[in-house]
């Protein structure tokens, strides 16, 4: 069994499982020969599928001058820089670069001032009823449904929709590229991966590109990484589940593309690319709560961004870097520099961006050698990280031209007309809207959908010639539907949020959508009817290895929970005077007692032998006996035997859940020596603390795929926290392949806490069983039930306390 160490932990410790793949319609073939992941897709010989509009929509003509002019004014909202013949914007000397203070630019600051004071306007409104309201004003509100009906269209949401409009609108793919025969795109931020699949089905359904060799890498902030926090991470991972090993997460699996270490093994991972034609960028945070900073809350990831695609880009590629407003002097340096790097610059907002944020795609072609860039990019590179726009300006303004500065000037003038009038319009629209307007308006919607189909020739593309489609590669599985994928949902107006937080966390708990659930008292069906059914025969143990990464400070994240009791919980912990695994028990929810739950044991442990006779079977126990003392001697059908319990996590790690290591070290012993001892038909009883993280995740995987059955209880019997894993009909012909397994997972685990104290930069285990098995069947659904039950559970205590 290979452990990946710190130091060459990312997809290529793992990929010589996977390779390259070749798909065409009729063939898929796996290619060892290289060694980075990349996607590679060639579009095949299939008939392209031309979408009939009048089978879908009916042919909308605008009826006026006026329409007709507010309709494709919509899709030509872009400025592009016009470089002076003189040739005089050129790179600046590197010596002068992160050596100034930031400046102001004194119109750019005016604009910025003007717009917030626009937005201010919308403080006091209800986020949720805003945007029912601004969706029906978006003119191009109706084109996603339309898009993903006519087309087919694979995670179709407003960035396959943008991004799609961008292909459309610009020459991205390039030339020297689509003669070859060979195109290759790395996407960043990319999550959850609609960019993509827009590109696929461009691709696919377009005459000059279906016969194009197409590979692909994207980076994404890890969602499956325990201390990624839910505000910068996109949970959706339709397309990241069914293609891991062509996400490239880093050396620590986080996936933080602004880590200087990352960016450089990035560049290795791509290495088996010819070149690196596109790259794209669609990064941001969420800057809700502080929407007025915006652009300068950003600035670090925009220069990281840029620094990857100009260290990646091979001569003539194109980037697409999403940005918002740009009045901040890291913003004006920026697009200097591309303008500089690049022959062409244009700044585009897309009919399907929402005209009233400050959304912007730069979209830049043709891009130069990088010989010229390299000094600078060096210079970029050494100070490469989440706070490079936050120490010196990148350039001072002297070295940036006057007619670079004017047209910037301008373009950003144009840009905040556009937002300030939409804004205007929807609150002029909010107080009421007539009858006529609302016909006009949704008549201008309706011509927009066939607008935008006719316009980029948006065709259908079946099933079976999307990415994600679960025919192509052995890592590729079915996601479980047992979890919601959105990110969390904004509520109230932007001053009611505000408010809240000056709120205790008591009280904050109290006005969320869990206030109920969290309030309500356990009762004894809590937990029955969650069954995994097994054992659970389609593991593969040959192809499981161990992740090794940057050691866990907090566990803010889960694929295996609901988030929003998640983040309850951690605030709760933080604030909370009571340490909370001694807060006394709530006396009015009922637990279920020992005797009940040795009883159902017994009833599903039972072998009838040929003459009928009934044969007592073993359980294990992990466990105080006192603790089960009341049962014992009720059930006559089982062999109790009893071993101490997993501990819990020390007081200083009580953000750490499941995920401190001497949990996760003493949890996989007890499954170790169960497997050790227990024979075929006998059951086991477990309290786990929970299974928020990957590695215990795994251990619940494992009990799955090697008893007949596995339900929880919750709270346990004992009554303390977490839950108690009911496990009957032990398979022993399972369990041996994994004993192994398990041994080198506990070693690495035992090495590394040794380590801790000679080695500063701790580490610890992340992960030992595939992604792409813990998704798959019941387990995640199963989990995520348990889990949260659980967390409720821990906040009521809170709550009582």
């Amino acid at each position: 069994m290979h452990v990946a160490t710190e130091k060459e932990l990312h997809p290529l410790s793992f990929t010589h499982a996977h390779g390259i793949f070749k798909v065409t319609l009729e063939v898929c073939s796996v290619s060892l020969l290289h060694i980075s992941p990349v996607w590679r897709m060639s579009s095949g010989n299939g008939s392209r599928r031309k979408v009939s509009k009048q089978q879908h929509f009916s042919s909308m003509v605008p009826s006026d001058p006026g329409t007709q002019a507010e309709i494709q004014g919509l899709f030509n909202k872009v400025k592009t820089y016009r470089k002076p013949v003189s040739e005089e914007w050129r790179i600046p000397d590197p010596n002068v670069a992160l050596k100034h203070p930031t400046e102001e630019h004194r119109h750019l600051q005016e604009l910025k001032a003007s717009l917030n004071a626009v937005k201010n306007q919308l403080s006091d409104k209800n986020i949720q009823v805003w945007h029912q309201h601004t969706n029906s004003t978006n003119r191009a509100g109706k084109i996603i449904a339309a898009v993903r009906s006519a087309a087919n269209a694979e995670i179709c949401t407003q960035a396959w929709c943008k991004f799609y409009e961008i292909l459309g609108t610009f020459n991205l793919l390039p030339e020297d590229a689509l003669r070859n025969g060979e195109l290759n795109s790395v996407h960043l931020c990319e999550a959850p991966g609609a960019f993509i699949t827009a590109l696929n089905h461009y691709m696919k359904t377009n005459e000059s590109t279906r016969y194009c060799d197409w590979g692909w890498v994207a980076n994404t902030l890890n969602p499956y990484h325990e201390a990624n926090g839910g505000s910068t991470t996109i949970a959706d991972d339709r397309l990241i589940a069914n293609t891991l090993p062509w996400w490239f997460f880093g050396s620590d699996n986080t996936g933080n593309i602004m880590l200087q270490k990352h960016l450089l093994d990035l560049q290795v991972f791509v290495s088996n690319m010819h070149r690196v034609d596109i790259v794209t960028a669609d990064g941001s945070f969420d800057c809700q709560e502080n929407p007025d900073e915006q652009e300068a809350l950003v600035a670090s990831l925009h220069y990281c961004e840029v620094t990857a695609a100009l260290l990646l880009l091979g001569p003539g590629g194109s980037f697409v870097l999403k940005m918002f407003t740009l009045y901040e002097h890291s913003s004006v340096c920026l697009l200097y520099l591309l303008n500089c790097c690049f022959h062409s610059v244009s700044v585009f907002k897309p009919a399907t961006s929402k005209a009233g944020n400050s959304e912007v795609y730069v979209v830049c072609l043709n891009y130069e050698s990088k010989e010229a860039m390299r000094p600078l990019l060096s210079k970029l590179i050494r100070n490469y990280g989440p706070n490079l726009a936050d120490r010196e300006a990148l350039f001072p303004s002297s070295v940036i031209p006057e007619t670079f500065l004017k047209q910037h000037d301008e373009l950003c003038s144009y840009f905040h007309t556009l937002q300030v009038e939409t804004i205007g319009e929807n609150l002029r629209l909010f107080e009421g809207m007539s009858t006529e307007q609302r016909q006009r308006l949704d008549h201008i919607r309706d011509c927009i959908v066939d607008e935008y189909l006719q316009r980029f020739q948006v065709s259908f593309l079946p099933r079976s010639r999307w990415i994600s489609r679960n025919t192509v590669s052995p890592a590729c599985c079915s996601v479980s539907a047992g979890r919601p994928l959105g990110q969390k949902k904004q509520t109230g107006s932007f001053n009611e949020r505000r408010e809240l937080q000056n709120l205790s966390w008591r009280e904050r708990i109290g006005r969320s959508c869990h206030a109920t659930l969290i309030q309500s008292h356990c009762t004894e069906d809590r937990g029955m009817g969650c069954v995994l059914e097994g054992p659970w025969s389609s593991c593969h143990v040959d192809s499981w290895y161990v992740i090794i990464g940057a050691a866990l400070p907090a566990v803010r994240n889960s694929p295996f929970c609901d988030l929003g009791l998640l983040n309850h919980l951690n605030e709760a912990l933080l604030d909370a005077t009571v340490y909370w695994t001694l807060v006394t028990p709530c006396h009015s929810c009922s637990v279920a007692c020992t005797a009940s739950v040795l009883s159902e044991a017994a009833g599903l442990c039972i072998l009838k032998g040929s003459e009928g006779n009934k044969k007592k079977k073993l359980c294990m126990v992990f466990g105080s006996r006192s603790a089960w003392a009341a049962g014992e001697g009720q059930v006559d059908d089982l062999v109790l035997t009893f071993s101490e319990e997993p501990s819990f996590p020390q007081r200083g790690c009580i953000l750490l859940h499941d995920g401190e290591p001497l949990y996760q070290h003493q949890l996989l012993g007890c499954i170790m020596f169960s497997f050790q001892t227990l024979s075929a038909g006998d059951g086991l009883l477990l309290p786990v603390f929970s299974a928020l993280t990957r590695v215990t995740a795994a251990v619940v995987f494992c009990l799955h795929a090697c008893f007949r059955s596995v339900s929880y209880r919750c709270p346990p019997p004992s009554g303390g926290v977490g839950a108690l894993l009911m496990c009957v009909g032990f398979c022993p012909e399972a369990a041996a392949p994994m004993l192994p397994v398990l041994t080198d997972v506990q070693s690495s685990i035992h090495q590394l806490m040794g380590n801790k104290q000679s080695q500063p930069g701790d580490r610890q285990v992340l992960q030992f069983v595939p992604m792409e098995e813990l998704l798959k069947g019941g387990l995640t659904e199963f989990l995520w039930t348990m889990n949260s039950e659980i967390t409720q559970q821990k906040l009521h205590l809170l709550m009582q306390s």
